[in-house]
């Protein structure tokens, strides 16, 4: 006969898991000791849901278990005080070592070389892509040996480390997640983007609409861009282009959208602009920029035949640009600004 065993049973109550969930979250992200007084930990909660926009209640709320379930970074939401980080080279190589996604190689290849020149558009940086060779940054998809493993599907998606030597400026990625290039999983651009501003030196934001916001935020109506706060920030620590943003309104906007400009129309379209302005009845933008040419996108695409001359809008040879534009929808006419002078324009 075989020998008698025991089985033994242990059930752990949900509020037991959400208890451990919060002391682990806390502690990761916002320095919370365990061993601290529960009035320290009060304190720490009260911080992580004024930093997602929650009422300070210091209690664990369904809306803020919410909030922490939420997919993200892995770095800490706390800024460390200190010296600035940041690289002191205006060139920075790049390396990807892939491990179980060898098949897709020159895929994520193409969205990593996306993602860095969202950053190299509002900076002096120019990133390269190294190869096998020895690069500033390293990139790696696996489950790591580096004091921070990641913890499967959802939670962290991916960390990184400040810039410095050895592994400073290098990217993880969690090779358990599903990643994918539009909605149907993770959003690898979107992340990889806020991934390599943390490489660059940027720590986390509380705007919920900028790039280094650490929770997943992706809306797959709209292609990732960085935000004016991600824009300011990384330009705090480089070198600062000027003329970047151009401000919208549309309406089919709730508010005045700020965008960067190269965000919006093909390169074609060169970026020193005078003068814009949109007549949304005919959804086509008028490009005006320095010297006597302008551009027209429908759809915000180049309409055939153009630049053209300002001469074909009728200004006289004289007027050789356009300081600038103002349209008015209802009424069907827009006015130029050209030196002292005002131009009214009718569209025929």
């Amino acid at each position: 006969s075989h020998p008698p065993f025991l089985i033994f049973c242990m059930f752990i109550s949900t509020d037991l898991l959400e208890e451990y969930f919060l002391q682990e979250y806390l502690r990761h992200f916002y320095g919370y000791q365990p061993k601290a007084e529960r009035q320290k930990r009060t304190t720490k909660m009260r911080e992580m849901q004024q930093y997602f926009g929650l009422p300070p209640s210091g209690e664990l709320t369904k809306e803020t278990l919410a909030v922490m379930k939420k997919p993200r970074c892995g770095l800490s939401d706390v800024e460390h005080v200190g010296e600035t980080v940041r690289w002191k080279k205006k060139r920075i190589s790049y390396r990807l070592e892939i491990i179980r996604l060898t098949s897709v190689v020159s895929i994520v290849t193409k969205v990593f070389r996306r993602a860095w020149k969202l950053w190299s558009n509002v900076t002096p940086l120019k990133f390269r892509n190294r190869n096998m060779e020895v690069a500033d940054i390293d990139i790696f998809f696996y489950n790591h040996n580096d004091g921070s493993p990641f913890d499967g599907r959802g939670g962290v998606l991916a960390h990184a480390f400040m810039p410095g030597l050895h592994i400073g400026g290098d990217v993880h990625f969690d090779s358990d997640e599903d990643w994918s290039l539009n909605s149907t999983g993770i959003n690898l651009f979107a992340v990889a983007i806020h991934e390599f501003g943390h490489a660059l030196g940027l720590s986390h934001s509380s705007d919920p609409g900028a790039i280094m916001y650490p929770a997943y935020n992706f809306d797959p109506n709209y292609e990732p861009q960085l935000s004016f706060d991600d824009v300011k920030n990384i330009q705090k620590l480089y070198d600062r282009h000027v003329n970047l943003f151009m401000w919208r309104k549309h309406p089919e906007f709730d508010e005045m959208r700020v965008s960067l400009i190269s965000s919006l129309w093909p390169e074609t379209v060169p970026a020193n602009l005078d003068a814009v302005y949109e007549n949304t009845w005919e959804n086509v933008v008028f490009v005006f920029v320095s010297g006597n040419q302008y551009w027209m996108l429908r759809q915000l695409k180049l309409e055939e035949g153009f630049p053209r001359s300002i001469s074909t809008l009728g200004f006289p040879s004289r007027i050789k640009s356009v300081d600038a534009a103002l349209h008015f929808r209802d009424e069907g006419y827009t006015l130029f600004f050209t030196g002292d002078e005002c131009w009214r324009y009718v569209r025929s």
